[in-house]
């Protein structure tokens, strides 16, 4: 009977130190299924698919001539059939620089691409004619003049214009097309001198200048731009204002 017992406890305690086994062995199966790999550092790492490349948009045309001309302190030119809008900006064009960022002769030569050929003139020689005097006109008589350029070039100066108030129309003489118009405005000019310490001075100045514009059938874009015939263009800048 003794030994009878002791087989009994035996087979027990085999009993139970296999459900103790059969137990630590799920516990570690289950660790395992829940707890994430550890990378080994031997490891190659792992690739993952690289994303297409990113396409540039394709080229777009802006509502300027030519954006850039704004980063050596020039005014775009707008490319629109409003004249209103057109005159705003021309008239601030021809009054808009930087002494640092770009030559007198540079500027006024981007103020060239500008202009078209007055249509009241038949022959294309005749336009070509006026559309030459009036870019003179626009050096001699409009623009700031040379030496005041220098001297503000010495100052490491700049002009910024800005239209203020409303725009005057006049009709333009001999027009039959309609298309042609001159507007007329008070312009404040900001000029801005730097001194011999490195400060800023600024001071305003006010004037009221004049300019026509052909916004209509005729009018002759400027070459390798977005701008179209009908687009508004300028046919003269006027030294003194023109009043209704």
């Amino acid at each position: 009977m003794a030994r009878e017992r002791t087989r009994q406890r035996g087979l027990l305690w085999a009993l139970i130190g296999g459900a103790i086994l059969l137990a630590g062995l799920i516990a570690i199966f289950v660790n395992a299924m829940l707890t994430p790999p550890v990378d080994d550092p031997t490891s190659p790492p792992a690739i993952t698919p690289s994303a297409p490349p990113e396409t540039s948009p394709p080229a777009t045309t802006g509502d300027v001539v030519d954006p850039n001309v704004a980063e050596v302190g020039w005014v775009p030119e707008p490319i629109t059939t409003d004249p209103e809008l057109y005159i705003r900006r021309a008239l601030e064009a021809a009054s808009t620089f930087d002494t640092q960022l770009g030559e007198r002769e540079e500027w006024l030569t981007y103020l060239d691409t500008w202009f078209t050929p007055d249509t009241r003139y038949t022959s294309s020689a005749d336009q070509q004619e006026e559309m030459e005097a009036a870019q003179l006109e626009l050096r001699q008589s409009v623009v700031l003049p040379e030496p005041e350029w220098d001297s503000l070039s010495q100052e490491e100066g700049r002009v910024s214009a800005s239209v203020v108030g409303d725009i005057g129309f006049v009709d333009v003489p001999e027009d039959p097309s309609g298309d042609m118009r001159i507007g007329t405005a008070d312009v404040t000019l900001t000029f801005v001198r730097v001194s011999g310490d490195g400060s800023e001075h600024a001071y305003d100045e006010t004037v009221r200048v004049s300019v026509q514009v052909l916004c209509g059938e005729g009018s002759v874009p400027t070459p390798g731009s977005s701008q179209q015939s009908g687009d508004c263009k300028v046919v003269r800048y006027f030294p003194e204002p023109m009043e209704p």
